[in-house]
């Protein structure tokens, strides 16, 4: 099944790659207030680095938030920013080498001849262990969870092959056993931006509730009660005593020099297009009715789960949901297996312990459950690991626990989010803080955010369609230039009212959108 999710018909050229166009300013009167931008460090992870389209890159960095704030700081008084270099990103691809191999990929953009996104053909040149040993204004590290910023070793060299470390903070970090907390306070903070903790919820969700090995269920340790993070696997959810705990450290860390700052809240996974661009019920009837196994397995695996699956529906124009594995139902793989080897199908007799294995914890998607968008590419396409006739993506192989999170695994999110901003929010309130609240400017997308200059964006993917109102870029995580000029004007709204300064915003409609490009 091809991806259904992207249409390309109409193009407007102004949605081209192009410069930022930032305002000049003149005779404005511009005041820091009670803030001193002197020295502004920011501290945070991908949201903060400027990352996009699926990686870091020299032309995505320059549209980094922080950045975007710096030179309104510059206006009143602020000092230089400093950002990693990129410089050695010479073709502006993204992605990362180690050793000369290529252990991440290069920026997602839109293929005009094939209509849609994909990795740009190339060889990434940003080499890891060409250390930088420097550390910058910009300390946001994609990846980095709360705890990783305490984290002696995380910029250490040697631990990236291990998964012991982050490449990205590698490539800077003062020294193997620098922190980013500490790196971030030899710059003497005057004034700082922490937006941490998105990580620490979001890696489980973008994976659906599954480890690294797609299939097996993460943890959340907020029902484990694990406290110590160095035990933790790369997706579990971070308990929320944890967190507090960090967090609080992180801030009263920053504050200890007398800087002022803006902290952020952790948006909810239900605001970003990740997560809301394949629907539950992506199947069309068109697709199926021709399916003769798959109608004839629906109707037998509707009365042998008891009606945890239904049948196909076949009329045209409707729409059914995906088949996927649920790993917190009750396994009845010994009955399923015992309705067909008794059902007098020759092909169910035959496969009977196979599709009680397949389909013992299988259930039709609801609209509680979110599709990672990823999953679009797979979708209706065979699985290489299944045998035919049961190894349709979807349809009659049970999409695997990494491409859904399901009501339950969304419900643990939820949670922890709940909680993380809870901490963030009282800590910041017992420091006379400033709070941007990110969670609810991003949940506004969802019904349509007006920003200053009348423009309402949504959470929309990309499309024909919604192409002057997406605020993402092509990964559906991370915002697109547009989308940071946003969160640049908001944190700007928020200085200036909690700290009394007069900073103007930017216009972001004259930020550049998706990247297109005629082919690739």
């Amino acid at each position: 099944m091809k991806n259904k999710f992207i249409y390309l018909a109409i193009l407007a050229a102004g949605f081209a790659s192009c410069e930022p166009e930032f305002e000049n300013e003149v005779g404005a009167n511009y005041t820091s207030g009670d803030a001193d931008f002197t020295t502004y460090v920011a501290v945070g992870n991908s949201l903060t680095a400027g990352y996009m389209d699926g990686t870091v890159s020299r032309g995505g960095q320059a549209y980094s938030f922080p950045n975007l704030l710096a030179q309104r700081f510059a206006l009143v008084g602020g000092g230089e920013f400093t950002q990693p270099s990129y410089a050695d990103d010479v073709n502006n691809l993204g992605g990362l080498t180690l050793g000369g191999i290529q252990i991440a990929n290069t920026r997602l953009v839109i293929d005009y001849s094939e209509g849609r996104p994909e990795s740009l053909v190339g060889t990434p040149t940003i080499e890891v262990s060409n250390l930088q040993a420097t550390a910058y204004n910009n300390m946001g590290v994609p990846g980095a969870k709360s705890f990783h910023l305490v984290a002696s070793g995380y910029g250490n060299l040697a631990g990236v092959a291990l998964g012991q470390s982050n490449p990205y903070f590698v490539r800077h970090a003062t020294s193997p056993s620098a922190t980013v907390l500490g790196d971030a306070m030899s710059k003497n903070p005057t004034f700082f931006t922490n937006w941490i903790g998105a990580n620490d919820v979001l890696s489980y969700a973008t994976n659906g509730g599954a480890q690294s090995d797609g299939v097996t269920p993460a943890a959340d340790h907020n029902t484990t009660g694990n406290m110590n993070p160095a035990t933790y696997g790369g997706n579990d959810i971070t308990n929320s005593t944890v967190f507090a705990s960090v967090y609080s450290t992180i801030v009263n860390t920053l504050i200890s020099g007398g800087a002022k700052g803006v902290v952020a809240t952790v948006p909810s996974v239900t605001s970003i297009p990740y997560f809301t661009t394949v629907p539950y019920n992506a199947l069309p009837a068109e697709a199926t009715s021709s399916n003769a196994t798959a109608i004839a397995l629906y109707q037998f695996l509707a009365v042998a789960t008891g009606g945890r699956i239904s049948p196909l529906n076949t009329a045209a124009g409707t729409k059914n949901p995906v088949l996927i594995k649920d790993n917190d139902l009750a396994d009845i793989s010994g009955t399923i297996q015992a309705y067909a080897a008794g059902s007098g199908n020759p092909l169910l007799v035959a496969n009977a312990a196979a599709l009680g294995a397949i389909y013992g914890q299988a259930r039709h998607a609801t609209s509680n459950d979110l599709v990672v968008l990823p999953a679009s590419s797979i979708i209706g396409q065979p699985n290489a690991s299944a045998t035919a006739p049961f190894n349709i993506n979807g349809v009659t192989w049970p999409l695997a626990n990494k491409w859904v999170l399901t009501a339950n695994e969304k419900t643990k999110v939820a949670n922890a989010t709940a909680s993380y901003n809870a901490a963030i929010v009282s800590i910041a309130n017992a420091n006379d803080l400033a709070v941007a609240d990110m969670n609810a400017i991003m949940n506004q997308l969802i019904s349509g955010l007006r920003v200053e200059d009348g423009t309402i964006y949504t959470a929309n993917y990309f499309s024909a369609a919604t192409a002057s109102t997406v605020l993402f870029s092509l990964d559906g995580v991370h915002p697109n230039p547009r989308g940071y000029a946003v969160i640049a004007n908001e944190i700007l709204k928020v200085i200036n009212s909690h700290y009394n300064a007069n900073l103007p915003i930017y216009t972001a409609a004259n930020f550049p959108g998706i990247n297109i490009v005629p082919t690739n």
